[in-house]
Protein backbone atom coordinates (compact mmCIF):
# COMPACT_ATOMS: atom_id res chain seq x y z
CA UNK A 1 0.00 0.00 0.00
CA UNK A 2 2.63 2.46 0.91
CA UNK A 3 4.42 1.49 -2.48
CA UNK A 4 1.37 2.47 -4.83
CA UNK A 5 0.73 5.73 -2.81
CA UNK A 6 4.90 6.80 -3.16
CA UNK A 7 4.30 5.39 -6.98
CA UNK A 8 0.80 7.63 -7.26
CA UNK A 9 2.91 10.35 -6.12
CA UNK A 10 5.80 10.22 -8.37
CA UNK A 11 3.63 9.52 -11.03
CA UNK A 12 1.24 13.04 -10.29
CA UNK A 13 4.63 14.97 -9.81
CA UNK A 14 5.91 13.60 -12.95
CA UNK A 15 2.83 15.13 -14.80
CA UNK A 16 2.72 18.32 -12.93
CA UNK A 17 2.81 21.53 -14.88
CA UNK A 18 5.78 23.98 -13.83
CA UNK A 19 5.67 27.19 -15.46
CA UNK A 20 9.39 27.39 -13.65
CA UNK A 21 10.59 25.14 -16.35
CA UNK A 22 10.16 26.98 -19.14
CA UNK A 23 12.85 27.37 -21.39
CA UNK A 24 12.88 30.40 -24.61
CA UNK A 25 12.82 28.18 -28.11
CA UNK A 26 12.15 30.81 -30.53
CA UNK A 27 10.97 34.34 -32.02
CA UNK A 28 8.65 34.40 -35.18
CA UNK A 29 7.68 37.27 -37.34
CA UNK A 30 4.50 35.81 -38.16
CA UNK A 31 2.42 32.30 -37.38
CA UNK A 32 4.16 29.83 -40.23
CA UNK A 33 7.36 30.13 -38.47
CA UNK A 34 5.87 29.10 -35.40
CA UNK A 35 6.50 25.38 -34.11
CA UNK A 36 3.77 22.73 -35.36
CA UNK A 37 0.15 23.45 -34.41
CA UNK A 38 -0.32 20.82 -31.65
CA UNK A 39 -0.27 20.37 -28.06
CA UNK A 40 -1.21 23.36 -25.95
CA UNK A 41 -0.60 26.65 -25.74
CA UNK A 42 -1.63 29.78 -23.70
CA UNK A 43 -1.30 33.12 -25.15
CA UNK A 44 -0.15 36.45 -23.38
CA UNK A 45 -1.81 39.96 -24.93
CA UNK A 46 -2.58 42.67 -24.07
CA UNK A 47 -1.30 46.88 -24.95
CA UNK A 48 2.14 47.74 -25.11
CA UNK A 49 2.68 48.62 -21.74
CA UNK A 50 0.71 46.49 -19.99
CA UNK A 51 4.08 44.74 -18.61
CA UNK A 52 3.52 40.90 -20.53
CA UNK A 53 7.38 40.66 -20.64
CA UNK A 54 7.03 41.18 -16.67
CA UNK A 55 4.56 38.90 -16.05
CA UNK A 56 6.18 36.11 -17.96
CA UNK A 57 9.33 36.81 -15.81
CA UNK A 58 7.70 36.87 -12.94
CA UNK A 59 5.26 33.79 -13.27
CA UNK A 60 8.46 31.74 -14.64
CA UNK A 61 10.25 32.90 -11.93
CA UNK A 62 13.16 33.89 -14.65
CA UNK A 63 13.94 37.79 -14.35
CA UNK A 64 15.69 37.11 -17.98
CA UNK A 65 13.50 34.90 -19.87
CA UNK A 66 11.60 37.51 -21.40
CA UNK A 67 13.12 40.87 -22.51
CA UNK A 68 11.67 44.04 -20.88
CA UNK A 69 12.03 47.63 -21.89
CA UNK A 70 11.63 50.76 -20.39
CA UNK A 71 10.02 51.68 -24.32
CA UNK A 72 6.25 50.24 -24.65
CA UNK A 73 6.04 47.84 -27.59
CA UNK A 74 9.25 46.21 -27.92
CA UNK A 75 7.96 43.12 -28.22
CA UNK A 76 7.44 42.41 -31.71
CA UNK A 77 7.85 39.01 -32.61
CA UNK A 78 5.83 36.14 -31.45
CA UNK A 79 7.54 34.92 -28.40
CA UNK A 80 7.53 30.43 -27.75
CA UNK A 81 8.26 29.50 -24.39
CA UNK A 82 8.52 25.55 -23.57
CA UNK A 83 7.32 24.39 -20.69
CA UNK A 84 6.37 21.08 -21.41
CA UNK A 85 7.08 18.46 -24.32
CA UNK A 86 3.90 19.90 -26.49
CA UNK A 87 3.16 22.73 -24.00
CA UNK A 88 3.83 26.21 -24.25
CA UNK A 89 3.54 29.83 -23.51
CA UNK A 90 3.26 31.95 -26.28
CA UNK A 91 4.08 36.27 -25.94
CA UNK A 92 2.33 37.87 -28.28
CA UNK A 93 2.84 41.37 -29.82
CA UNK A 94 1.54 44.46 -27.66
CA UNK A 95 -1.29 46.61 -29.52
CA UNK A 96 -2.36 50.21 -29.12
CA UNK A 97 0.39 52.47 -27.74
CA UNK A 98 3.85 51.50 -29.30
CA UNK A 99 5.84 54.61 -30.95
CA UNK A 100 7.02 52.92 -34.31
CA UNK A 101 6.46 53.45 -37.94
CA UNK A 102 3.11 52.77 -38.88
CA UNK A 103 4.19 49.98 -41.53
CA UNK A 104 6.12 48.16 -38.97
CA UNK A 105 2.99 48.55 -36.23
CA UNK A 106 1.07 46.86 -39.50
CA UNK A 107 3.33 44.27 -39.47
CA UNK A 108 2.87 43.03 -35.33
CA UNK A 109 -0.92 43.72 -36.30
CA UNK A 110 -1.63 41.01 -39.27
CA UNK A 111 0.85 38.69 -36.40
CA UNK A 112 -0.84 38.80 -33.98
CA UNK A 113 -4.94 38.71 -35.58
CA UNK A 114 -3.63 35.58 -37.82
CA UNK A 115 -2.19 33.76 -34.67
CA UNK A 116 -5.52 34.41 -32.88
CA UNK A 117 -7.50 33.37 -35.95
CA UNK A 118 -6.05 30.77 -36.87
CA UNK A 119 -3.71 28.33 -34.19
CA UNK A 120 -6.02 25.62 -33.21
CA UNK A 121 -3.82 24.68 -30.32
CA UNK A 122 -4.68 28.02 -28.14
CA UNK A 123 -6.70 26.88 -25.43
CA UNK A 124 -6.28 29.86 -23.20
CA UNK A 125 -6.00 33.68 -23.35
CA UNK A 126 -3.81 35.66 -20.62
CA UNK A 127 -5.15 39.57 -21.23
CA UNK A 128 -2.90 42.19 -19.50
CA UNK A 129 -4.00 45.56 -18.65
CA UNK A 130 -2.51 48.10 -16.61
CA UNK A 131 -5.25 47.97 -13.49
CA UNK A 132 -5.11 51.81 -13.41
CA UNK A 133 -7.00 51.74 -17.14
CA UNK A 134 -8.44 48.44 -17.51
CA UNK A 135 -11.08 47.50 -20.00
CA UNK A 136 -10.16 49.76 -23.11
CA UNK A 137 -11.69 49.47 -26.29
CA UNK A 138 -9.34 47.03 -27.87
CA UNK A 139 -8.71 45.31 -24.69
CA UNK A 140 -12.74 44.60 -24.77
CA UNK A 141 -12.54 43.55 -28.88
CA UNK A 142 -10.22 40.69 -27.41
CA UNK A 143 -11.99 39.63 -24.84
CA UNK A 144 -15.43 39.75 -26.89
CA UNK A 145 -13.24 37.68 -29.50
CA UNK A 146 -12.15 34.95 -26.78
CA UNK A 147 -15.63 34.95 -25.13
CA UNK A 148 -17.22 34.22 -28.60
CA UNK A 149 -14.81 31.27 -29.43
CA UNK A 150 -15.56 29.74 -25.90
CA UNK A 151 -11.74 30.65 -24.93
CA UNK A 152 -11.23 30.58 -21.59
CA UNK A 153 -9.63 34.17 -20.64
CA UNK A 154 -7.52 35.49 -17.40
CA UNK A 155 -7.72 38.94 -17.31
CA UNK A 156 -4.49 40.14 -15.30
CA UNK A 157 -5.03 43.71 -13.68
CA UNK A 158 -0.92 44.45 -13.96
CA UNK A 159 0.74 47.44 -11.43
CA UNK A 160 -1.24 46.83 -8.52
CA UNK A 161 1.23 47.83 -6.70
CA UNK A 162 0.63 51.52 -7.78
CA UNK A 163 -2.59 51.59 -6.12
CA UNK A 164 -3.83 51.42 -2.44
CA UNK A 165 -5.24 47.98 -1.61
CA UNK A 166 -8.84 49.79 -1.12
CA UNK A 167 -8.50 50.65 -4.69
CA UNK A 168 -7.02 47.42 -5.87
CA UNK A 169 -10.20 45.97 -4.42
CA UNK A 170 -12.73 48.35 -6.09
CA UNK A 171 -10.90 47.97 -9.35
CA UNK A 172 -11.15 44.28 -9.05
CA UNK A 173 -14.55 44.51 -8.37
CA UNK A 174 -15.71 46.58 -11.05
CA UNK A 175 -13.81 44.64 -13.36
CA UNK A 176 -15.41 41.46 -12.54
CA UNK A 177 -18.48 42.84 -12.55
CA UNK A 178 -18.72 44.46 -15.99
CA UNK A 179 -17.15 41.05 -17.64
CA UNK A 180 -19.75 38.98 -15.55
CA UNK A 181 -22.25 40.49 -18.35
CA UNK A 182 -20.56 38.65 -20.81
CA UNK A 183 -21.87 35.14 -19.19
CA UNK A 184 -18.38 33.33 -20.16
CA UNK A 185 -15.51 31.45 -18.73
CA UNK A 186 -13.08 35.05 -17.60
CA UNK A 187 -11.09 34.62 -14.46
CA UNK A 188 -9.99 38.04 -12.85
CA UNK A 189 -7.21 38.92 -10.83
CA UNK A 190 -5.11 41.58 -9.29
CA UNK A 191 -1.15 41.40 -9.94
CA UNK A 192 2.24 42.97 -9.57
CA UNK A 193 5.18 41.93 -11.16
CA UNK A 194 7.20 43.83 -8.41
CA UNK A 195 6.00 42.33 -5.32
CA UNK A 196 4.61 39.14 -6.84
CA UNK A 197 0.93 39.62 -5.73
CA UNK A 198 -1.05 37.10 -7.73
CA UNK A 199 1.55 35.34 -9.26
CA UNK A 200 0.30 32.11 -7.11
CA UNK A 201 -3.47 32.31 -8.13
CA UNK A 202 -2.25 33.03 -12.08
CA UNK A 203 -0.08 30.24 -12.09
CA UNK A 204 -2.63 27.72 -10.71
CA UNK A 205 -4.75 29.38 -13.69
CA UNK A 206 -2.84 28.92 -16.13
CA UNK A 207 -1.30 25.29 -15.12
CA UNK A 208 -5.02 23.95 -15.27
CA UNK A 209 -5.19 24.72 -18.16
CA UNK A 210 -2.26 22.75 -19.41
CA UNK A 211 -3.95 20.16 -17.66
CA UNK A 212 -7.39 20.50 -18.55
CA UNK A 213 -8.01 17.75 -21.71
CA UNK A 214 -11.47 18.59 -21.50
CA UNK A 215 -10.58 22.19 -23.04
CA UNK A 216 -11.54 22.28 -26.57
CA UNK A 217 -9.89 23.85 -29.63
CA UNK A 218 -10.91 27.45 -30.35
CA UNK A 219 -14.40 27.52 -31.66
CA UNK A 220 -16.27 29.15 -34.62
CA UNK A 221 -16.11 33.12 -33.01
CA UNK A 222 -16.69 36.16 -34.76
CA UNK A 223 -14.33 38.11 -36.79
CA UNK A 224 -10.82 38.15 -35.27
CA UNK A 225 -10.42 41.86 -33.82
CA UNK A 226 -9.01 44.63 -35.49
CA UNK A 227 -5.65 45.51 -33.28
CA UNK A 228 -4.84 49.00 -33.94
CA UNK A 229 -5.14 52.51 -32.04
Amino acid sequence: MRFLFISLELILSSTAIHLSKATFTLSAPDIRRLPADSGIEVAFAGRSNAGKSSALNTLTNQRGLARTSKTPGRTQLINIFEIAENKRLVDLPGYGFAKVPMEMKKKWQKALGEYLEKRECLKGLVILMDIRHPLKDLDMDLIQWAVDGELPVLALLTKSDKLSQGKVSGQVLAVRKELALLNADIKVQAFSSLKRTGSEQADKVICDWFQDENIQPLGESSETPLIEE
